[in-house]
């Protein structure tokens, strides 16, 4: 036998040195697994964060409203458009912020913020870090002329009812500056009516045609008359009726008068630059039978109680309460305390302004903090000598916190036509006459 080391057999490996080298197969064999697995879940990871991570488009905005024309002091400007979901979204009025709110899931927004002040500003929406212009808006107060006694009768009508003379005659010295304001109010003495008779014991009676009361709607540009007065049924229920009637066709509104008591006691409500002004009418000067009743025609009797609850009531629909009374002395050129004491009942309920008619002259203009009282405005479109020649046009200032601003722009009766004592030639003088200051 070969005894050579080439030829010795081979001896087995010792049982320790396998048992490590298993271990170490089966350790590789885990940290090959959890190395996979790792792997997995950064990709998963990784492809979740990129699904969810949103896009860096910038934001863009688009208004579904437009501006309007103007807006008075203390009206609310509202908006509405699109943009983006959840985006926060601010309204900036004259360069400051005024309102912001959050576009809802779908991206719809409406925001809306009172103004303040007066003249043109900038609107803009500003969302995401721009800024997305919505254009200029003018703020100013709401421009109201009111004007004295305006009769068809005394041989008015007739006059202005001849072929000879237009419609608008006895209105050309007027008519500019009162169809330069958002609201014409006057008090209209008389009866628009072929119809009725003249009503027993009385002096005076007043009626006249269609044509003078279109005159006055265009020419003149009224847009509310009172006919709470001692004239409003000269010629009786039927008179006044169609009086009422004749008004809404020439498309003016009437207050103080109705088919009833409460139709005569409920107030126009004129919606003007974002605000809402409300007009009542009544009557302190009661000929026998002219006070509506719960179910015949009339005028609204200037009872203190219709008042404090009607301007109460009014109030909570309006911004602004005006108020017609039909009061006071012919010829006298001070109130006196009846006046004084109707004018004090609507100003503690709640009104404004207050207009006064009846004495046939001009009494005083008071101004107190936001409120005015004309006393009386006179005549106007009216036969008229001495002093009841003297008028005007009382131009007042509206805005959510009741006058801003109120003065007469004196004119003369000539004949029966109010002519102002320096007329408005240009459009700079006409703007410059509504530049009221408190």
């Amino acid at each position: 036998m070969d005894d050579s080391p080439e030829h010795a057999p081979s001896k087995p490996l010792p049982w320790r040195l396998l048992l490590i080298a298993g271990l170490l197969v089966v350790v590789a064999g885990v940290a090959l697994v959890l190395a996979e697995r790792s792997t997995h879940r950064r990709t998963a990871t990784a492809t979740s964060v990129a699904e969810t991570t949103p896009t860096s488009a910038p934001v863009s905005v688009q208004l579904t409203s437009k501006l309007p024309a103007w807006l008075a002091p203390g009206a609310t400007l509202s908006l509405q458009g699109w943009t983006r979901p959840r985006v926060r979204v601010s309204l900036t009025v004259g360069g400051r912020r005024a309102a912001a709110v959050t576009a809802g899931p779908g991206g719809k927004f409406v925001i809306a913020a009172p103004l303040s002040g007066a003249g043109q500003v900038a609107v803009a929406i500003r969302a995401g870090g721009r800024v997305f212009p919505a254009g200029d808006l003018l703020v100013r107060p709401i421009r109201l002329a009111a004007v004295g006694d305006v009769t068809p009768g005394e041989g008015v009508s007739d006059a202005v009812s001849s072929h000879a003379v237009a419609p608008g005659y006895a209105w050309a010295g007027v008519g500019k500056l009162l169809r330069s304001a958002d609201i014409a109010t006057a008090n209209l003495e008389g009866a628009i009516a072929s119809v009725g008779k003249p009503v027993p014991d009385k002096q005076y009676h007043f009626r006249g045609s269609t044509r003078f009361l279109r005159g006055a709607a265009t020419a003149g540009g009224l847009d509310v008359v009172t006919v709470a007065n001692n004239h409003s049924l000269d010629f009786g229920r039927p008179g006044l009726l169609a009086t009422l009637s004749a008004v809404r066709q020439v498309h003016v509104r009437s207050i103080g008068g109705g088919a009833t008591l409460a139709q005569a006691r409920r107030p126009v409500i004129v919606r003007v630059g974002g605000l809402r002004v409300a007009l009542l009418g009544y009557t302190d000067i009661r000929p026998a039978g002219f006070d509506a009743g719960s179910a015949t025609p009339g005028a609204a009797p200037a009872e203190s109680s219709y008042v404090s609850a009607d301007v109460a009531q009014a109030r909570k629909h309006a911004d602004v309460v005006v108020v017609w009374f039909h009061w006071g002395v012919q010829s006298a050129h001070r109130p006196d305390a009846r006046q004084a004491l109707l004018a004090e009942t609507a100003l503690r309920a709640g009104a404004s302004l207050v207009l006064g008619a009846h004495p046939h002259v001009l009494q005083p203009l008071e101004r107190k903090r936001h409120t005015a009282v004309a006393w009386s405005l006179g005549n106007f479109v009216f036969p008229s000598v001495g002093a009841a020649t003297k008028t005007g046009v009382l131009l007042v200032a509206l805005d959510a916190r009741g006058v801003a601003g109120a003065r007469l722009v004196p004119a003369t009766i000539r004949g029966y036509r109010p002519v102002l004592n320096a007329p408005l030639k240009t459009a700079a003088a006409l703007e410059h006459a509504w530049a009221l200051s408190r």
